[in-house]
C-alpha cells in the first residue's frame, strides 16, 4: 500500500476520531462549544477523505476508513467513557480488523 496513503488515512482518523470523542463530551454537558468543534473535525476529516478516494479509490478509502474508526472509537469508548462492548460486538470488531488487513495488502495487483 502506498505510504501517502496510509499516511493521509492516519490524519483523517485522528480528524474523525476527535470529532467522535468532542460529540460523546457534548452528549455529557451540553456545550455547545464542543458541539461546533465536532462539526469542524468532522468537515477536516471529510476533506481529507477526498485526497484519499483520488489516491486509492472510493471503496478502498471509504472501507478502510470505516474500519479504522470501527476499531479505534472503541477503543476510546472503553478507556475514556467505560463502554464495554459485549463478546459478538468483539467478535465483529476482529473481523473488521481481519477485513481491513485483507484490503490493505491484496496479493493480486491492483486494476
Amino acid at each position: 500500500m502506498n505510504p501517502t496513503f496510509l499516511l493521509w488515512l492516519a490524519g483523517a482518523m485522528v480528524a474523525f476520531l476527535a470529532a467522535a470523542t468532542a460529540s460523546r463530551a457534548y452528549i455529557g454537558n451540553s456545550n455547545i462549544l464542543l458541539l461546533l468543534l465536532s462539526l469542524a473535525l468532522y468537515c477536516v476529516g471529510n476533506l481529507m477523505m477526498v485526497k484519499l478516494m483520488r489516491e486509492g479509490g472510493l471503496g478502498l478509502a471509504i472501507s478502510a476508513s470505516a474500519v479504522a474508526q470501527l476499531v479505534l472509537i472503541n477503543v476510546i469508548a472503553f478507556t475514556l467513557f467505560g463502554e464495554r462492548p459485549s463478546l459478538p460486538q468483539l467478535a465483529g470488531i476482529g473481523l473488521g480488523v481481519v477485513a481491513m488487513v485483507l484490503m490493505l495488502f491484496p496479493l493480486e495487483a491492483k486494476s
